[in-house]
Parts: C-alpha cells; sequence; structure tokens
C-alpha cells in the first residue's frame, strides 16, 4: 500500500499533524507512520533566482545593465535551509509514496511555499490540499476527512507566482537603478514606498496646518446639568469671537424654556471580531507592542499554545459552519476571570447578526477566536496573556447581548437660540460587563444625568459663559494608524486615481495582513523612518527617496491594479503570462526614469574622514554588528568597522560592551564609562577562569556527597513507608 507524502510549512504544525496521523517514528527532517510521512518546511525553501545567475555581469551593479529582464526566472534552493529542502525532497521521491497532501498556510503565500517545492524536486504525483483555520487535532482530523483536490489551488499558486516574479521584476530593477544612479543605499518597492509616501502626506498636512479659534456657549441649570448652544446644522463651535461675544451678552439672565423631550430606546452591540490588523492597532495603543510583536505572539498563541486560530486573516467575521463550535470554544475559553461571561453564553440560545456571521465576507480564513482546545493560563507568559485578553473579551462581548440604554436629549429655546442637552440611562450593561464597563466609546462624553424635565418647563438664574478651544492638526501616526492606513489608504490617493479607491478596499489595501508588519520593519531598518516617542517621523533619506523614485511608485493605486490582476489570475480570469509580459514593460520604464533624473542625493551620515584609496569623504553606517566606516562611492568599496558590538559584558553595569579599535590598541568600552584593553580582558577571563569552578566539577562533587547522605533518618523513615 502506498503513502502519502504531508508537508506543513513549519516543524511546530508537522509535528502536530504527525501526532494526530499517528506518525511515532522519528526520521531526519520527516515523521513517519503506517500510512503517512510527515515533513515540513521552514517557511520558504526555495526562492527566485539573484539576478547573477542569469548572467555573471549582474553581479556588479552597474546602471547601464538595466534593466534586467530574463525571459524565464528560475528557482534556486536556499542555501541556509538547503538541508531540510534535501530531506523533504527524498520523501517526496520515494517510490511507496503516491500523492501528496500540501499542508502549508491555507493562503496565496502557503500555496507559493508548498508548491515552489514540488516544482523544483520535479514532483508530478497527485496533489491533494488540507485548508484549516486551527492546528488544534479536532480541526486536524476534520480537514483530512474533507480534502480538497490540489487542481482547484492551481490558480491561486499562479497569483502568487505572478506578485512573487512581478515584484522582482520592478523591485529589484528599480533598486539597483536608484543605488547605482545616487550612489547612495536605496530601495523601493510597490507597498514599501507609498507606505512612506502616506508619512510625507501626514507630516505636510501637519507642517501647513493653521489652527483656528473656536468659542461655544453653555448655560449652566442649577439643577446639577449643562445646556450646549448648537446652530441649525447641530454645530456647537462659533469660528468669529464677535459673534459669540454678541450671543453671551443677549442670552445673559434670560430663562431657558423647554421645547422638546425626545426619549429613544437604544441597542448597541459589540465590536466587531478581530483581523490581524485590528488585533495590531489596539495591541499597539493599549500596550505599545510593534506590529510585528503581535503577529509573533498570535503566532506562539496559534502554534505552540493551539488556542487561538489562524493569525493572518482580513475578515472580521465568522462563516456558518463555525457556529455550532461557537460553545465549546466559549467552554473552552471560560476559565478564570472569563467564566461569569462563558457561563451565561452556555445558557443562553446563541443567534447572531450578519456583523458576526457572513459567510460573504470570510476570504482564506475567518475572524482570529479561540480554538476549541482548552486554555491553561498559566502556560501563557506576560505578552502572550495581554493579546489572548484582548481576543478571547472581543470573542464573549460578540457573544453577550447588547448594551441597552435610554437616551434623552432636551432642547431648550433661550431668546431663540437653541441648547441641548444630553443624557444616557443604562437599562442593560450586556457585553460592557466582560469590560467591567471600561469599554472606550467616543459618544460617551457629551452624556450627563438629567434629572425628570418636561416640555414647557423654564429655567431661570442660567449661568451662561463662553468656552472656547482651537482646531487641532493631524496626529502623526504610530504604527497602530499606519497599519489601519496601510489598510485603507484611499484618503492618500490622488483625485484622478479615485477609480480605484473600490478595488484597493476590495483587494484590503497596501500589502496583506501578513506583510504590512514587516515592511514597517524594513523602513525602520532602512533608515527611511524612525520612531521618536510613539510617533513616525520620516528621515532625510526617506524624504529624498520620495523626490527620487517615478511617481507610479509612490501611489498606493500602483498597488491596486496589480492587486486587482492577481485577484483576476486567482479566479482564472487572466493568463499569468500577460501580466508579468506588462510588468516588464513596466521596469523598463521605470529604470529609463530613474536614469533620466537629474535629482542628487545627499548623505546626512557623512563624515570627516576620507577614504585612504580614492580620497572621497567616508559614509557612518549602523548596523546589526555595530558601527562602520564605509567609502561613499560604491565602485570604491572599502569598508573600515569603528565598533563592534560584542557579547563581554562590562564588569561594573554587566551591558554589553563595543570594541573599538584595531590590532593591539583594541579597547572594550562602555556606556557606563568604563574602558579596558582587549589584552587586559583576555587576562582577566583567564584569570577567572582559573578560580571558576566548571560544572562537571560541580556535578562531581554533589555525587561524591551523595554517600554521606544514603542513610539519614529521614531517608530511613521515607523507606519505610515505600516498604509497606
Amino acid at each position: 500500500m502506498s503513502k502519502t507524502v504531508v508537508l506543513a510549512e513549519k516543524p511546530s504544525v508537522g509535528r502536530d499533524i504527525a501526532r494526530v496521523l499517528k506518525c511515532n517514528q522519528k526520521g531526519n527532517g520527516y515523521m513517519e507512520g503506517s500510512n503517512y510521512i510527515v515533513t515540513w518546511a521552514l517557511g520558504h525553501l526555495v526562492t527566485l533566482a539573484d539576478p547573477e545567475v542569469y548572467d555573471e555581469k549582474y553581479k556588479t551593479w552597474k546602471l547601464d545593465d538595466l534593466p534586467m529582464l530574463p525571459g524565464q526566472l528560475n528557482l534556486v534552493v536556499i542555501k541556509k535551509t538547503g538541508k531540510q529542502f534535501n530531506s523533504v525532497k527524498t520523501q517526496l521521491n520515494r517510490k511507496d509514496v503516491g500523492e501528496v497532501v500540501i499542508a502549508t498556510d491555507a493562503g496565496r503565500e502557503g500555496e507559493l511555499v508548498a508548491r515552489w517545492i514540488l516544482e523544483k524536486a520535479r514532483i508530478n504525483k497527485p496533489v491533494k490540499r488540507l485548508w484549516i483555520s486551527s492546528v488544534t487535532d479536532k480541526a486536524i482530523r476534520d480537514g483530512f476527512k474533507q480534502l480538497k483536490p490540489g487542481k482547484k489551488y492551481e490558480n491561486l499558486y499562479a497569483s502568487a507566482v505572478a506578485r512573487s516574479e512581478a515584484d522582482w521584476y520592478v523591485g529589484l530593477n528599480a533598486t539597483r537603478a536608484l543605488t547605482t544612479k545616487f550612489n547612495a543605499q536605496l530601495s523601493t518597492g510597490r507597498v514599501q514606498t507609498p507606505t512612506l509616501a502616506m508619512i510625507a502626506k501626514r507630516e505636510k498636512e501637519i507642517k501647513e496646518f493653521k489652527p483656528k479659534q473656536f468659542y461655544g456657549i453653555q448655560a449652566k441649570t442649577n439643577k446639577g446639568f449643562t445646556f450646549t448652544w448648537q446652530d441649525g446644522k447641530n454645530n456647537s463651535r462659533i469660528f468669529s469671537k464677535e459673534r459669540a461675544d454678541g450671543l453671551l451678552e443677549q442670552l445673559k439672565n434670560k430663562p431657558a424654556k423647554v421645547e422638546d423631550v425626545n426619549k429613544s430606546y437604544k441597542k448597541k452591540h459589540a465590536p466587531q471580531l478581530y483581523d490581524l490588523t485590528e488585533l495590531q492597532r489596539d495591541a499597539n495603543r493599549i500596550f505599545g507592542y510593534s506590529g510585528k510583536q503581535t503577529l509573533s505572539l498570535m503566532q506562539k498563541l496559534y502554534e505552540q499554545h493551539k488556542v487561538l486560530t489562524y493569525p493572518r486573516t482580513d475578515s472580521r467575521v465568522i462563516s456558518t459552519d463555525v457556529v455550532p463550535t461557537l460553545k465549546d470554544r466559549v467552554k473552552a475559553c471560560g476559565v478564570d476571570q472569563y467564566a461569569k461571561a462563558a457561563n451565561k453564553i452556555m445558557k443562553k440560545e446563541i443567534k447572531l447578526p450578519k456583523s458576526v456571521v457572513d459567510d460573504a465576507k470570510v476570504s482564506d480564513h475567518h475572524a482570529i477566536i479561540p480554538t476549541e482546545q482548552n486554555v491553561i493560563l498559566s502556560e501563557l507568559d506576560d505578552k502572550e496573556r495581554k493579546i489572548y485578553d484582548l481576543v478571547v473579551k472581543r470573542f464573549l462581548a460578540v457573544l453577550s447581548d447588547p448594551y441597552e440604554y435610554e437616551q434623552t436629549q432636551v432642547t431648550a429655546k433661550i431668546e431663540n437660540e437653541r441648547f441641548v442637552a444630553k443624557g444616557k440611562i443604562v437599562k442593560k450593561q450586556g457585553w460592557k460587563e466582560i469590560y467591567n464597563n471600561r469599554y472606550e466609546d467616543e459618544d460617551d462624553g457629551a452624556d450627563q444625568n438629567l434629572p425628570a424635565v418636561e416640555k414647557g418647563d423654564v429655567f431661570s438664574n442660567l449661568r451662561v459663559s463662553m468656552t472656547n478651544g482651537e482646531t487641532k492638526p493631524p496626529e502623526r501616526f504610530t504604527e497602530g494608524g499606519l497599519l489601519q492606513a496601510m489598510e485603507n489608504p484611499v484618503r492618500y490617493m490622488s483625485s484622478d486615481e479615485k477609480h480605484l479607491a473600490g478595488t484597493i478596499s476590495k483587494t484590503g489595501g497596501l500589502g496583506t495582513v501578513a506583510t504590512r508588519a514587516d515592511i514597517i520593519e524594513k523602513l525602520f531598518n532602512g533608515m527611511y523612518m524612525e520612531m521618536k516617542g510613539k510617533h513616525i517621523f520620516l528621515t532625510s533619506k526617506g524624504r529624498q527617496l520620495l523626490n527620487l523614485v517615478p511617481e507610479d511608485l509612490r501611489s498606493p493605486a500602483l498597488t491596486a491594479e496589480w492587486e486587482e490582476k492577481l485577484g483576476q489570475i486567482a479566479e482564472g480570469k487572466l493568463d499569468k503570462n500577460r501580466f508579468i509580459s506588462e510588468m516588464k514593460t513596466y521596469a523598463r520604464d521605470v529604470v529609463q526614469e530613474i536614469k533620466n533624473s537629474d535629482e542628487n542625493f545627499k548623505h546626512d551620515n557623512m563624515t570627516g574622514t576620507k577614504c585612504p584609496n580614492c580620497g572621497k569623504h567616508m559614509l557612518e553606517i549602523n548596523n546589526k554588528k555595530g558601527r562602520m566606516l564605509v567609502c561613499q562611492d560604491r565602485s570604491c568599496g572599502y569598508k573600515k568597522n569603528i565598533a563592534k558590538q560584542t557579547n563581554a559584558r562590562c564588569p561594573n553595569c554587566h551591558k554589553r560592551m563595543e570594541l573599538r579599535g584595531e590590532g593591539e590598541g583594541q579597547m572594550f568600552m562602555c556606556k557606563c564609562g568604563h574602558r579596558e584593553k582587549l589584552s587586559t580582558f583576555d587576562a582577566r577571563k583567564q584569570q577567572e577562569k582559573k578560580h571558576k569552578v566548571s560544572k562537571k566539577d560541580v556535578n562531581k562533587y554533589l555525587n561524591k556527597q551523595d554517600d554521606g547522605f544514603k542513610n539519614n533518618a529521614m531517608a530511613e523513615q521515607l523507606a519505610k513507608l515505600k516498604n509497606k
């Protein structure tokens, strides 16, 4: 009987699937059972070849050699993970293997991970697809009962290849053109550059903003509440000081007569379930976590702890097939502080609106919700617990009763001017109980405790006063705000691109939920933007890059057009090769535009040190290993280390020290001020070693000591108990 190879995306998921499929025999990079062999990738094991594979001349970056447009892009095994690729390939090529099940992440990128491996290993065996949203034992078992034919996902694979190849042709050519033309380390891409442009646009709005003074009129009653002046359009701001002064004078010492008391009973449902972007925004706003940090924590809660569903989702609703499992999920997460809310939900019949259950709005995966696996909160660390808390509270809130209240609006007239007072009486806390009634609502600010008021009531002895304020500029982007703008970048598109607004909203904005946090990280690492406090600022390098790149690459419209076409490829409505042909033409145009540019790039990290080879001033570069001086002329290529970050600890403050200088003059330096020559440091370490006892010696000593404790009184008593 032939076996089936199951290909997972990561070792942790592979091990879970292997356990469920009873594959207990461990091999080198795989696990085997009587019917299945489970193996795994480590993310991408195969990628597109670098330019020099097609032509030796591309090893050196030259403007004249651009654009690089090979007819067919080749696949290569990633060297770092080559050993695992060979292990996977061996299992796939076994003669006793008759079928392959792709069990990588259910989405465009997951499809690419697996299919590239199959293509590079030249596998032509029948393929089936495991498509699941959580990696609990139940989900895996259910998924294997309803495997999908691999053919169903071939168009999804074609769209993934098209996206990857388009990024190669456009991204690599534009990056090389910018770098060689302006002699600076610059990179561009269809997602990262428009993201940078949005920050620039926000900075421009702030710079050009002119604050305006505004005024308001309030009338305080002796019954403990206040009326606020409003015009016919419900605006309470007056932008003319003369008008505000005139109104104040006119209304002083005049009574207010109640013209209308409007009471309405209202229900407010909980906010929608989380998708990844919304969760990243809340985690950034509440805990200050970066998008990448939140995704990493979510990945652990999904893969390692198995208590939350698949994180990389852009859906905020669940599908109808999930509804029957909801009570199992409530039971699994309903412990400790969640038990009270969970018990209430377990006792009632669950009826959910379209804002929670909608098959049409579920993309590859439904919203992030708890799994049916029982949670053990003590196994989660502090950060994981915070993310878990956000998801579980939102999940329980959505399943709980609505928040119900009576809204009262009292409208009065003072000398023919309209005044309003609003109040709220809570009838049922509903889902807000889960948040200890502390959930922030934007519309809660104007509500006050109103006494019993009837139409025709008159309030005298009013204290009429003027309030004032100033309009504020838009806030600078936080990381959470930037993630939201990337998801919905329509307001950052120019008027002639607005026809693509629908497309970019439909395709989910700039990048995908899976890549946005990485794009932001890349922009920080490339020093195009920086964080000051909790806000993001453009650097000089970022500002200059936006002036140097072609206009197309600065706009979200390019991504909208690409995503629209990639969506058509995934649906089988557009030929992949036609799209790639368009991308090659576009890459050629981008390179030509950069070649023809008259702009200059000014380095802001220039030092006074001259290069010993060519005499040009050198640049100071910070990288992961430390700081170095690099010749500004890329063709010269001279480099010199200034300071290397080491693992050597300072004897005073125990922080890591930098190693500066060269040869015998090398010296360790610490931020606390401690300095120590490398030779002195080595001598000190040797001395410490002489007086330090090794773990081996400690264990030897302890083993010898055991003999002395074997027959003590306590041991004798325990032995007697054992023998009874």
